[in-house]
């Protein structure tokens, strides 16, 4: 279903555009990094199916291309690269996306062909029919691919930005806070040698969440202050008649103290002129988050939100949910994606202000010529919504060329 999804989007745009993938191949080093990334996991996949086809994994193989056509291609290059399909001309920055995901479309049809042969030679057919890039019948008569150049590194940072970003929805997903509603701060902690991959990888993350700003940091004890008491269970055993003290040591213990325990690793307190090792299970660790902020870890990577609200950033979310209430209107009522609109509203007067402080940002996604405050609205698109509590008409209409 999202190899169809992702081939309706492309056929869509390509129709309209013209697009036959006739003009020369933009060079891969002027191409986005975006494309650059997957192409290279592109060329990972073939690597890898051919490994696991030779090995009759077969069923490892049909879970590789499913990933990578889910998780990569449809719900992260597709959707993170939607507007420069939107663009009206054809720029070499559009042609780049188009050839990108063109050839993503095709080797996954071959990949998949001996799982699917009926749906990826339908899916091969359409495709080639209109560009006439290979000379041949049938997807079961072209070669298999073959590997091309593989940028590890940059695999690495994109799957970063990709871990921070699930563990950042998770945390709007526990405190019912929509991707649409705009946050002040995110924190992440990471080891030191994945810093400078994070840091590059900003932009994508911050667009990505809908945070404001990104902070990314070493050490946890910033976001999340950590003490220690004795685990009385093992430490009255343990250190016998020395317990009194060894209590007080593990109560005073540093964040790096604390830390080396987490990681596994002793302690070593001295006492009376001797020294003695304090272990994980000798302790119990206690963690309090920073006041109107949530905290997410996995993995070794740990994520940190701001989630108070501010008068300007409940405004910014009204904007972009009217947004989102237009846009389902335009399919609902059958408009195409090239379609330019005027919309009228009514809301009470903070609704009002917020449309009027974001009208730019709305008329470029709505493709609105006009957008209008009214009391009295009437009209065949037509539809009452709520949104941040408030009762809304929102009505819309073609603009008249």
């Amino acid at each position: 279903g999202t190899l169809l999804n992702t081939y309706a989007f492309f056929a869509l745009y390509a129709n309209i555009d013209g697009f036959e993938n006739k003009q020369a191949q933009v060079p891969l080093s002027k191409r986005e990094e975006i494309d650059r990334w997957i192409l290279s996991r592109l060329n990972s996949l073939v690597a890898n199916h051919v490994k696991l086809m030779d090995a009759y994994e077969v069923t490892k193989a049909a879970r590789a291309i499913s990933e990578f056509t889910i998780d990569h291609l449809s719900n992260w290059y597709v959707r993170r690269c939607r507007r420069r399909f939107w663009k009206s001309e054809m720029n070499e920055n559009k042609l780049a996306a188009y050839q990108t995901l063109y050839e993503c479309l095709t080797t996954v049809c071959k990949l998949i062909a001996p799982f699917v042969p009926f749906l990826s030679e339908e899916l091969f057919q359409n495709l080639n029919s209109v560009t006439n890039s290979e000379d041949v019948e049938s997807v079961h008569l072209t070669d298999l691919p073959e590997k091309g150049e593989v940028d590890k590194e940059l695999e690495m940072k994109m799957e970063i930005a990709q871990h921070v970003v699930y563990l950042t929805r998770a945390i709007r997903a526990k405190s019912n806070l929509k991707v649409r509603q705009p946050l002040k701060k995110l924190m992440v902690v990471v080891e030191k040698n994945m810093k400078e991959s994070l840091v590059k990888m900003k932009e994508v993350i911050l667009e990505e969440v809908n945070i404001k700003e990104l902070e990314v940091v070493e050490d946890d004890s910033i976001i999340v202050h950590k003490s220690a008491k004795p685990n009385f269970k093992t430490v009255g055993p343990k250190f016998g008649n020395k317990v009194k003290s060894v209590t007080e040591k593990i109560k005073n213990f540093s964040g790096s103290e604390i830390n080396s325990l987490e990681s596994g690793n002793p302690v070593t307190v001295e006492i009376d002129g001797e020294n003695y090792n304090i272990d994980s299970e000798d302790v119990e660790i206690l963690s309090e988050q920073k006041e109107g902020w949530i905290v997410e870890s996995e993995n070794g990577l740990t994520v940190a939100v701001d989630i108070q609200l501010t008068k300007e950033l409940i405004t910014e979310g009204l904007a972009r949910e009217f947004v989102n209430r237009i846009q389902n209107m335009r399919k609902d009522s059958g408009f195409q994606v090239t379609d330019k609109i005027n919309v009228a509203f009514s809301g009470d007067s903070d609704f009002v202000d917020a449309i009027n402080t974001f009208m730019k940002y709305i008329s470029v996604e709505t493709l609105a010529e006009k957008i209008e405050n009214k009391n009295e609205l009437a009209g065949e698109f037509l539809q009452d919504w709520k949104i941040g509590g408030n009762d809304i008409k929102i009505k819309i209409e073609k603009a008249s060329i």
